[in-house]
């Protein structure tokens, strides 16, 4: 549009050498050209520098408004995070506890069993050392009186002569009914 105003200047000058219109010369109209261009940048610049704020002024508060809406979702987000860590810890911490109380459950058990187990081999062993007990007890008694019919025995040919065996033998056989 600029150059289409320039054109037109120019060649009204060159057509009408009237007072409105461009001169070649610089030296004469600069101060002329200077305030035409300062005003048609003034005029049509605004407008492209009013646009042009304004858009960036739009851009800036969608920025600033984005920008909230994600520090909210942000907010949002830690804040339920916090909630997760902060029952995640309370899970744990009952979770410890269940274990802690597991494993004391699990030492009184095996402290029972072991108490229970000792109790078993003491009196498997008492059962044990008693019958080790009464078979030595026995096997002596067998000693015993195996060695008082030997002494008994030699006694009795020392000093039983024919005439006791004889009067043994009568006495046996009448005790029997004969």
């Amino acid at each position: 549009m600029i150059d289409s105003f320039f054109i037109l200047a120019t060649e009204a000058h060159e057509a009408a050498k009237s007072w409105f219109g461009l001169d070649s010369n610089l030296l004469e109209t600069n101060l002329l050209n200077l305030a035409i261009l300062i005003g048609v940048l003034v005029f049509y610049g605004s407008k492209v520098l009013k646009t042009v704020l304004n858009e960036r002024q739009l851009q800036i508060a969608d920025a600033i408004q984005e920008a909230e809406e994600r520090q909210r979702k942000a907010a949002t987000a830690l804040e339920k995070e916090q909630q997760k860590l902060t029952q995640a810890q309370a899970e744990a911490e009952r979770m410890y506890q269940r274990a802690k109380d597991r494993a004391a459950a699990l030492a009184d058990e095996i402290t029972e069993k072991s108490r229970q187990d000792m109790e078993r081999l003491k009196e498997t062993a008492a059962a044990d050392l008693s019958r080790e007990q009464e078979r030595v007890i026995a096997q002596l008694n067998k000693q015993i009186v195996q060695i008082a019919l030997n002494k008994a025995e030699s006694q009795l040919k020392e000093q039983v002569n024919e005439d006791i065996q004889q009067l043994l033998i009568d006495r046996s056989i009448a005790q029997l009914g004969g």
